[in-house]
């Protein structure tokens, strides 16, 4: 099936087979030049202060949509578009803490829920490979490592907490490449955050991820840092809401909307 999937790129037909089961622990390199998403659930009550929040940290959280009240559905983001069935996979938090990881949350909808769609590093990790920049991840199959900061984020309302940050090894003129290259889409995370000396941002151990796959760093390589859309997940840790559904980390929301839609001057 993995190898039929990656000849669908149609990113309806994907989403129809995630509303029938299907599922993918990852994403990436699924209809190439469409748009992915971070997807973060939330009731009504908190909905202001979230996109605040969104707002206030637009690298990590960089809103690409969000649901009317109680509307599953996200015409603006993609033909028949139900965010309650399709993604691969959800993660579902209470209180801020991890309760399931369900392929299906209609059974959790609710009249008061506001889905908000944020944009995700798989866009910007294609025109990196559009531009001739080889991510050693991509050609295993795997998740780029992300890891949690010491660097805080701006807080709104209940929410805030630590940036969380993803990382690709680049040798030094790759690095400048992708730093030009991410620096025109703003709205899926855009330029790298940080460059080398990842103690300066509070990581430890580059070997230890908090998720993703661990990535070596070769000699004459740098580690260059872009702004996650795990960032969300600090948040929620720190609001603890009620009820909140995100996309599985790696699991995104495969949008109608081409990359180059995204592409500033």
């Amino acid at each position: 099936m993995a190898a039929d999937l990656a000849t669908i790129i149609d990113p309806h037909a994907l989403r129809q087979l995630f509303r029938g089961g299907l599922d993918v622990a990852s994403t990436a390199r699924l209809a190439p030049g469409r748009v992915q998403g971070n997807v973060v659930i939330l009731p009504a009550a908190f909905a202001a202060d979230f996109e605040a929040y969104c707002r206030a940290n637009a690298q990590a959280c960089p809103l690409l949509g969000r649901s009317a009240v109680g509307d599953a559905l996200l015409p603006a983001l993609g033909r028949d578009f139900d965010v309650r069935t399709d993604l691969p996979r959800y993660r579902v938090w209470r209180d801020g803490e991890i309760a399931g990881e369900p392929q299906d949350i209609r059974s959790l909808w609710r009249d008061d829920l506001v889905a908000f769609v944020l944009g995700c590093s798989y866009s910007f990790e294609q025109a990196l490979i559009e531009g001739g920049i080889r991510l050693r991840h991509w050609d295993r199959a795997q998740n780029p490592p992300y890891y949690r900061t010491s660097v805080d984020t701006t807080p709104a309302g209940p929410f805030s907490g630590k940036l969380i940050v993803s990382m690709r090894p680049l040798v030094p003129r790759d690095a400048i490449r992708a730093v030009q290259i991410t620096s025109r889409y703003p709205t899926v995370h855009g330029a790298p955050v940080h460059l080398g000396f990842p103690e300066a941002i509070g990581i430890g151990d580059l070997a230890r991820p908090d998720g993703g796959d661990p990535i070596e760093l070769l000699p004459g390589e740098l580690p260059v840092f872009w702004a996650c859309g795990v960032t969300p997940e600090s948040a929620i840790r720190a609001a603890r809401p009620p009820l909140c559904i995100t996309h599985k980390p790696g699991a995104m929301a495969i949008t109608d909307l081409f990359n180059k839609s995204l592409e500033t001057a």
